[in-house]
């Protein structure tokens, strides 16, 4: 069992906190039970590492301290099991698709990648200024999920064009100038733009989109959160327009 918060593996694990150094390694953690089984599905777990008084039984396990774990993780109370992953690897964009500009908040793109799944999207594209797909609250917030959908980091001014070539009609979402969802012609091939929490779609990103489109909702109500509007537009896809 590790016991001191400077051993040189502690100092390694904790510094998987940190996204310069997620990216040299090609390693990111992941705490709790689920997210671990989840990991250890897709063939991407490298190691675990069990708080001490926990029985959890894997080839490449490690005993630790509460300190240590409590260093390891910045979570409040330490995970009785986190996990060492290796970065995802993207593939080829195909099916339903959608895009992110610039959401920052690691809750909303955790709900995102969740919905995305569950409405059948095959790709998530993160443009310039999203956060950190590795972040932890993100990968705590998709509840595993990230490892069920394919998700591509590539800025949009390069990622709108290839789809477009491809046969892909682009949407991005416009309160002012939006077709409202029961009154848009979706094509088989279909890929959604939402935009920042504060900004919304940037207006350089939307020159370069097809259609607008936006959600009905009350006049008491301005506008939704990113994670919930995502969700109710993936709904609508899935289950109106067979697109899966």
């Amino acid at each position: 069992m590790i016991e001191s918060v400077n051993n040189e593996r502690v100092k390694h694990w904790t510094k998987l906190n940190d996204k310069k150094y997620q990216r040299e390694e090609g390693l990111f953690l992941v705490e709790g039970e689920h997210i671990v089984i989840e990991a250890e599905k897709t063939g991407l777990l490298k190691e675990v590492i069990v708080l001490e008084g926990n029985d959890f039984e894997y080839e490449n396990r490690t005993i630790v301290s509460e300190n240590v774990m409590k260093k390891i993780t910045p979570l409040k109370s330490p995970p009785r099991i986190v996990g060492v992953v290796e970065i995802l690897k993207s593939r080829e964009i195909s099916g339903s698709v959608v895009l992110l500009d610039a959401v920052s908040d690691p809750g909303n793109l955790g709900t995102i990648i969740r919905s995305c799944v569950a409405f059948g999207v095959d790709t998530l594209v993160l443009g310039t200024g999203c956060v950190s797909l590795y972040n932890p609250k993100v990968v705590r917030a998709s509840e595993g999920l990230l490892f069920h959908v394919n998700i591509v980091e590539r800025p949009l001014e390069e990622a709108i064009p290839t789809l477009q070539e491809r046969g892909y009609k682009i949407y991005a979402t416009d309160v002012r100038r939006g077709t409202t969802l029961k009154n848009t012609t979706f094509s088989s091939r279909t890929a959604v733009v939402m935009g920042n929490e504060g900004a919304g779609v940037r207006e350089e990103i939307k020159a370069i989109c097809d259609e607008y489109l936006y959600i009905e909702m009350s006049s008491q109500c301005e506008s939704l959160n990113v994670g919930v509007a995502t969700s109710i537009i993936l709904y609508e896809l899935y289950t109106n327009l067979n697109i899966q």
